[in-house]
């Protein structure tokens, strides 16, 4: 079954009532925070002068009970996240209009800055327009995962959808298999990378790939798509391979900080990674890690530094992995007083490849 049709005709305010009954984030989704505030400013400016806001699409689950429906709300959504915090963020007084506002009616009013509060208290009306205002929702009812999920990508089609974010309403295994590992605690506590799009799912994936390999493979996104893609297709079984990353990550969660600025750039992580994996993942690691980018940022000329620097602009390629890993693995089991030998790897031997 997969039906779309006009939702009845709902209000602003309507919605705002009902958020609690909305999945605003089913695995689909991009992440909060991809819309600034000014963003979400511009919406409600739009509102408040007339100007047509682009239809919502949602699972509607009202109708038919579905395994779909993952946090037993009555509706999901498709298209239109983050209009929706937009709207709940004004009408819960989190977000202000920009001060380059300039309202198009007849009177001259002032509202640049206001918050939601502040414009009911001085201007009714127009507070009023806001939450009266008709938002067009299609509604989707379907039992079919891979139709929402390909509803979303083909509504988000002309959209900057990184990779991660079209990876994760693929269906199959691998794509929730990427999700899972992207819960855990390290991502979640540990990396200090920006997540708004879905970054820490493109490392769960490089992870889960690399580990299923068994080495270091190529990882950029055409590696990953079809990784994902061709595993919908497979009757291979993935599950023992994203319990052995899970497992790892676990270990490596004690071993790193909150928001641990060693894990500032997604690219070094699988070079972590693959270093606790293999049994280099000894208590004082994060420390010698430490050393290690105190002694990149002082010394130069230093072969196996220049070595590392060069090939960390690729951080996808297999050589890249290699020469750093080589490195790093060389690095964490010297002495404290040691210093780094200058023949740690052949600089002929990892030439990063475009």
């Amino acid at each position: 079954m997969f039906v779309v049709r006009p939702f009845q005709a709902t209000t602003l305010s309507w919605w705002h009532a009902e958020r609690d009954q909305i999945d605003l984030s089913p695995p689909y989704q991009r992440s909060p925070g991809v819309w600034s505030n000014s963003d979400k400013a511009y919406l409600i400016d739009s509102i408040i002068n007339g100007y047509d806001v682009p239809k919502f699409y949602i699972a509607d689950f009202s109708y038919v009970s579905s395994a779909l429906n993952l946090k037993g709300k009555p509706f999901a959504v498709i298209d239109g996240r983050q209009r929706f915090e937009a709207m709940f963020d004004f009408l819960d007084g989190r977000i202000r209009l920009n001060r380059d506002m300039v309202y198009l009616g007849e009177e001259r009013y002032s509202l640049a800055g206001m918050n939601y509060f502040e414009l009911k208290e001085k201007f009714p009306k127009i507070a009023q327009r806001v939450e009266n205002f008709n938002i067009t929702v299609m509604s989707v009812i379907t039992d079919r995962e891979e139709m929402i999920n390909d509803l979303f990508v083909r509504l988000n089609r002309s959209k900057p959808l990184t990779g991660a974010e079209v990876r994760s309403a693929m269906i199959g295994e691998v794509p929730r298999l990427i999700r899972e590992i992207s819960s855990t605690p390290f991502f979640t506590e540990c990396i200090a990378f920006s997540t708004n799009r879905k970054q820490q799912e493109n490392v769960a994936a490089k992870l889960l790939l690399i580990e299923h390999r068994g080495d270091f493979v190529e990882t950029k996104k055409v590696n990953l798509d079809r990784f994902a893609r061709e595993a919908a297709l497979t009757e291979m079984e993935f599950q023992a391979s994203a319990e052995r990353v899970i497992t790892v990550l676990e270990d490596s969660t004690y071993l790193f900080k909150k928001n641990d600025p060693l894990l500032k750039a997604s690219g070094i992580v699988p070079i972590y990674y693959w270093l606790i994996r293999n049994g280099l993942g000894r208590p004082d690691l994060r420390d010698r890690l430490e050393r290690f980018e105190r002694f990149r940022a002082t010394v130069r000329g230093h072969p196996a530094i220049e070595v590392y620097n060069n090939v960390s602009r690729s951080t996808n390629d297999p050589s890249s992995y290699k020469a750093r890993y080589a490195v790093l693995a060389k690095f964490v089991t010297l002495e404290s007083d040691e210093e780094i030998p200058r023949d740690i790897v052949p600089m002929q031997a990892f030439v990063a490849t475009d």
